[in-house]
């Protein structure tokens, strides 16, 4: 198991750099300092790092196989990813006072956008993405890389509400409304070209092309 260790490392360094801001006062103070613009780009830096060097540390892992690939089985990623890519898309690019995204700056309660529909748009894309990908992928790296973000994804929904639920009031004056649909129909088109561009690199990025003999 000792050549596991490198990809449990990357493992533990991902965590620790996403769990940071939700230490008490951390944020806070590292605000003060650096102001919010400097905060939040050392955060995404230190975010895309830890996202690297995990990745990496998948392909250079062992290839333990755990169960074999079924061709069926890449149909859940290629199906479910879309969904996961609006999510993204709209969740990082909409005000949200309840989870991930750009804060809760401008949120307007009675046009919420996405968290008119889910308040952890971006952690929902977080969790289909890696719980997708957990079928076609039965080799013990990929299931501890996808296993652990898929747990981490859920277990961060109940963080962010049991460290929200002064906002509850908030929540229930949340009204969907059909004037946000054009801006969610401009984050829709946008997550499908982002979806199309994973697709597209997805052999170069990762040695494998999903679409690859599908129906042969």
């Amino acid at each position: 198991m000792d050549d596991y260790l490198p990809l449990a490392a990357a493992l533990g360094a991902f965590f620790l750099t996403h769990s940071l801001p939700s230490l008490p006062g951390l944020r806070t103070r590292l605000t003060a300092r650096m102001g919010e613009r400097g905060y939040i780009i050392l955060h995404s830096l230190l975010a895309t790092v830890s996202l690297v060097w995990l990745v990496a540390a998948t392909l250079e892992a062992p290839r333990l196989v755990l169960w074999g690939f079924h061709d069926w089985a890449r149909w859940v990623p290629i199906l479910s990813m879309p969904i996961a890519c609006i999510l993204l898309v709209a969740g990082l690019s909409s005000a949200n006072p309840f989870s991930l995204g750009k804060g809760g700056r401008g949120f307007d309660p009675a046009r919420p956008g996405i968290v008119g529909l889910t308040r952890h748009p971006v952690l929902w894309a977080a969790a289909l993405w890696a719980g997708s990908h957990l079928f076609p992928n039965g080799e013990l790296r990929a299931v501890l890389l996808f296993g652990a973000l898929f747990a981490f994804s859920l277990m961060g929904m109940l963080i962010f509400d049991r460290r929200r639920r002064e906002l509850t009031a908030l929540r229930a004056e949340i009204r969907f409304s059909a004037s946000d649909l054009p801006a969610l129909l401009l984050r829709a088109f946008g997550g499908l070209l982002l979806y199309a561009a994973l697709l597209h690199l997805h052999e170069l990025l990762f040695g494998f092309n999903p679409l690859a003999s599908l129906g042969a």
